[in-house]
């Protein structure tokens, strides 16, 4: 290996009671790929705060070509040429695209008042989206876009800093499979300019793909490193979590059920010249694929009440059901987890028994007065059903990790006793360990009579979980595949709009 950019030397970072760190050493060369690679709660995420000058560590020692720095400070990061493009978008809504690029760095015109010069901002701007093949302009508002808009957003900035090292945290979590090819090509364009990149993901394909070496975190330490030709699958999932995973697919426990939801003509404010038709049987679990834009979060949206449709009807067990509002899908055991959990899932400032309760508070109140008692024996027993990791039902949900987050997400709906759970994206920004886990409670739900509607861009999570996978294109259902047809060229085929036989194969 080249002389190192960076080394991290026997790093360390205690907080009262825990021990977040211990003595981890890492050290990237120059145009360097270097996956790091944990469950949450590893010690990523403290590592990096360390590296980006946010948090001091408790000991050892950071040499920036081989300058040692006790700790750095964020200008100091900064001007080391290290950036960040984080897994939590840090973008102002108000702002367009140009703005969030540069700003704090904003470019000022000549003259007594020196203005902000918004058009040297947008050329700027330019070419960095082109260099990503954005399909949006530097003075889009940013409440304009999508989340995979966003995230390229936060990578347009990250690569305007002109750094010498980029940290990409989950990069590609809500991002299509071409927008993921792109950043993976860029990844391998920045190394060929010599820049290093620390790629952290729990899509563990991407790091085979564009990684030279994998480091390991487990419980605050290094617990091994891959070479370039050591690195695959298997061998990562044994280094973060100690043992082997089972395969992702497990057969349900029976015959799948009778119709309990079905969707006719139903036409979204997104696509409204297009009418979606499908069904969901108890028991299954149906996975909806297509790209992002393809209008599978807004027929989620509009089968649980937020949005209202321009036309179509929705029957439940046989009944038809009008859906004005999400009170009334809850009424009729429709729930939906959505892909935004922090924003759209959860009060992240209250306990895991608040947010469990929230839903069904009359379930819990008597003369209009909250029975508490009742709260926490209902919020522990899904705790335990769950797996929810927590020092109790009183912890924060803002301090939990995404992986019980998202179950306590799960949690408040399961006791309530739902007929229909619509999950969309429901693994996003959550490590494979936790993945395990919640397939594995998706497929008990399904063995226990609910019908399951999950959307994700992930091709290797729809292919492994579904027992059938209905795909989008332009607002419509372009197709449907059982599982002798399952495979990502097939689903690439109908997610683009193509035909496909009913006799195919893989």
């Amino acid at each position: 290996m080249q002389q190192p950019i960076l080394e991290l030397i026997g790093i360390s970072k205690s907080y009262p009671g825990v021990k977040a760190l211990a003595e981890v050493s890492l050290s990237v060369a120059a145009g360097e790929v270097v996956g790091l690679i944990g469950e949450n709660g590893a010690g990523k995420s403290t590592l990096m705060r360390i590296l980006g000058g946010v948090t001091e560590p408790s000991a050892g020692q950071i040499k920036l070509r081989g300058q040692p720095y006790d700790r750095l400070t964020v200008r100091e990061a900064i001007d080391n040429g290290i950036a960040f493009v984080h897994q939590e978008l840090n973008l102002f809504d108000n702002l367009d695209v140009a703005a969030n690029v540069f700003f704090g760095r904003e470019p000022l015109s000549f003259g007594p008042l020196q203005l902000v010069d918004t058009k040297t901002m947008v050329a700027r701007t330019k070419p960095l989206l082109d260099r990503l093949g954005a399909d949006f302009r530097p003075d889009t508002p940013v409440s304009e876009l999508s989340l995979a808009q966003r995230r390229l957003v936060e990578i347009a900035k990250a690569l305007s800093l002109g750094a010498q090292v980029v940290i990409m945290d989950e990069p590609t979590s809500s991002l299509t499979l071409t927008e993921t090819n792109r950043l993976l090509a860029i990844v391998g364009e920045l190394k060929t300019a010599g820049v290093s990149v620390i790629f952290i993901t729990h899509r563990l394909h991407e790091i085979e793909q564009c990684a030279d070496r994998v480091v390991a975190l487990r419980d605050g330490k290094v617990v091994g490193t891959l070479q370039k030709t050591e690195i695959d699958h298997d061998r990562m999932i044994r280094l973060m979590i100690g043992r082997d995973l089972r395969a992702l697919y497990t057969p349900p426990k029976s015959a799948r059920g009778d119709e309990i939801l079905v969707v006719q003509n139903m036409r979204t404010t997104t696509w409204p010249g297009c009418a979606v038709n499908f069904s969901l049987r108890r028991g299954e679990i149906v996975g909806l694929a297509g790209l992002v834009g393809s209008g599978r979060t807004e027929l989620a949206r509009t089968i649980f009440g937020i949005d209202r449709p321009l036309g179509g009807t929705i029957e439940i067990s046989g009944r038809p059901l009008n859906v004005a509002s999400p009170r009334d899908a809850i009424a009729h055991g429709i729930y939906l987890v959505p892909e935004d959990r922090k924003q759209a899932g959860l009060i992240l400032e209250d306990d895991i028994t608040g947010n469990i309760s929230l839903p069904n508070l009359n379930h819990f109140a008597k003369a209009c007065l909250l029975n508490r008692h009742r709260e926490q024996d209902t919020a522990k027993q899904q705790a335990k059903a769950l797996n929810i990791r927590a020092p109790s039902v009183a912890s924060v949900v803002g301090t939990l990790s995404g992986g019980n987050q998202q179950k306590v997400v799960l949690a408040k709906w399961l006791a309530m006793s739902p007929s229909v759970v619509l999950f969309d994206e429901p693994t996003r920004g959550i490590d494979v360990g936790a993945k395990s886990e919640i397939y594995t409670l998706i497929r008990a739900l399904a063995d226990a009579g609910i019908a399951v509607l999950m959307i994700s861009s992930d091709m290797e999570e729809v292919i492994g979980v579904s027992d059938r996978i209905l795909v989008m294109h332009e607002g419509a259902i372009s197709g449907e595949l059982d599982r002798p047809q399952f495979c990502e060229h097939n689903l690439m085929q109908l997610a683009v709009g193509k035909s496909m036989s009913s006799e195919a194969t893989c």
